[in-house]
């Protein structure tokens, strides 16, 4: 039977192509062995559970340990009812550790089933390591879907048991989650979060699971060619980690959407234009990976921080412990020469993409008159398109996103997605501080590079300075013209009507900028 490329569940190297997650986590081990309590948090579908998985294997195999791995989401649906949630989890537990330890290592009878709510967990794990010949190993996963007394019932227990350690409770445990433990969520204190790990401060240490290095792509791309001989080239392994940076969803589902629905022929080399085909394939389809990213954008912690990012403002007044848990969620990352940006191209394309969902559900019918008879793009009658739309109905659908700071942004991506549907392609780059949003809109033949301003309050007029950032873009583009968008949203700015308007000016260097006031 055939390996695959795997983007639902655990990886099994037996049927999916697989790297060794445990190779991305090198001082676990160490960790063990000081009989450490730790934290694993990394985002979904980064190969956290295949690696502890296939470490809890490893550890039971070599004969020094009994380890298991363990879920508790069982118990997130008795966040208010910690007794009702145990009762819940070592159901489960009972059922995982008779499939995964051999019968020597199985858990006694359950005499914890006499103990009061609040201490069954406790109670089962010092029964357990009390009857075991060697130290229990434990990892339970899907930590932080637990929540309020529950969450807090689990930790206090974990950490009441700890000095008894390793004879009469695990001798390690580490909880793995997306989070780290102060941003696990419990409705207590007038906060949302713990703020603090007190209730878990037994803690060593909080690891992540690192993304792909390029060799380490290169390595799982060429496992299908060992297997098939397809080739990848090194252009399109070299395009699918700048898209992905090493994000191992993304890697794997590339990979997919090539071999099994674009080039199924085996005797095809898979090129970088492949590559970028496929990448258009998955933000359009938002699969669920995506789509769950996108649903974090509604969160206020998030918004705060992608808003302006996406604007290409300052960050503010923002929390240490918010910016943290982007990057924890992985939607973000710190840049090498500072900064936080988006974690990587493919996200880049997927969120602003994501917000312009609404107003596009809003849009009217607008008939493409931007088209000639034969189906070219004509950017004049784009020009003339948009401006009768936004005269009609751009005011009215910059309520449609609750993206303030960036509306005009969405609305006009919204209108360009319409264009672009029937066979074009738009592309975002922004950044923080930089104050801007570039756009490339890529149909057929015609390239139309565009740049988007704000005219905020208490601020000067920027289009002398979005003339010099379109430049230098246009010139990235290998292009003499575009576009320049200002959007003016001060308290006193001219009536729509009024202030409509373009002009044509021309740069120094000879290049041709419409400026559209709006």
């Amino acid at each position: 039977m055939p390996r695959w490329f795997n983007i639902a569940g655990p990886c099994n190297p037996e049927k999916h192509y697989t790297i060794s997650a445990t190779s991305r986590l090198p001082d676990l081990s160490l960790l063990i062995e000081q009989e450490s309590y730790f934290v694993l948090h990394a985002p979904r579908q980064t190969g956290k559970t295949t690696a502890m998985l296939a470490l809890a294997q490893q550890l039971t195999a070599i004969g020094r340990y009994a380890a298991v791995m363990v879920s508790v989401e069982v118990g997130s649906a008795f966040n208010h009812d910690p007794g009702a949630a145990e009762l819940a989890i070592l159901g489960t537990w009972y059922d995982t550790i008779s499939i995964r330890l051999s019968n020597e290592l199985q858990p006694p009878v359950k005499q914890w089933k006499n103990e009061e709510p609040g201490n069954r967990i406790k109670a089962f794990l010092q029964g357990w390591s009390k009857a075991l010949l060697r130290p229990l190993v434990l990892f339970i996963d899907e930590i932080d879907s637990l929540q309020d007394q529950t969450l807090i019932s689990v930790l206090r227990q974990l950490r009441d048991g700890f000095p008894n350690r390793p004879e009469n409770f695990p001798s390690s445990v580490g909880l793995i989650g997306l989070r780290d433990v102060r941003d696990y969520k419990v409705a207590s204190g007038g906060s949302d979060r713990l703020n603090t790990s007190s209730p878990f401060n037994i803690k060593v240490t909080s690891i992540t699971l690192r993304n792909f290095h390029a060799e380490e792509v290169a390595e799982l791309y060429q496992q299908h060619t060992s297997e098939t001989g397809q080739i990848f080239t090194p252009e399109a392994t070299a395009t699918a980690f700048d898209l992905t940076q090493g994000q191992p969803w993304l890697v794997n589902a590339l990979a997919k959407e090539v071999v099994e629905k674009m080039v199924k022929d085996r005797s095809i080399a898979i090129t970088k234009e492949h590559i970028l085909q496929a990448k258009e394939i998955l933000i359009a389809r938002q699969d669920t990976h995506l789509d769950s990213l996108a649903e974090r954008l509604r969160e206020p912690r998030i918004k705060a921080i992608i808003e302006p990012i996406l604007a290409g403002l300052e960050l503010g007044d923002i929390p240490n412990d918010d910016i943290q848990f982007v990057i924890d969620l992985g939607l973000c990352k710190m840049h090498p020469q500072g900064g936080l940006t988006i974690a990587n191209p493919i996200y880049r394309e997927v969120l602003p993409r994501v917000l312009t969902v609404t107003p596009m559900a809003s849009l009217p019918v607008i008939a493409p008159t931007w088209l000639t008879s034969e189906g070219e793009l004509n950017i004049d009658a784009l020009l003339a398109a948009f401006l009768k739309f936004w005269r009609q109905h751009g005011e009215p659908l910059l309520g449609s996103t609750s993206y303030h700071e960036i509306a005009p942004h969405i609305v006009l991506m919204a209108f360009l997605h319409r264009v672009v549907n029937g066979g074009g392609v738009l592309e975002r780059e922004y950044a923080i501080g930089s104050d801007r949003m570039d756009l490339c809109l890529r149909y057929k033949d015609v390239i139309l590079g565009i740049e988007l301003k704000v005219w905020r309050e208490k601020k000067r007029d920027p289009q002398a300075e979005g003339i010099e950032q379109l430049e230098s873009y246009l010139a990235r583009l290998g292009l003499d013209f575009g576009w320049l968008f200002v959007f003016d949203r001060r308290k006193n700015a001219l009536p729509m009507e009024e202030r409509l308007s373009t002009q044509v000016v021309l740069t120094q260097n000879q290049r041709r900028i419409t400026v559209i006031r709006a």
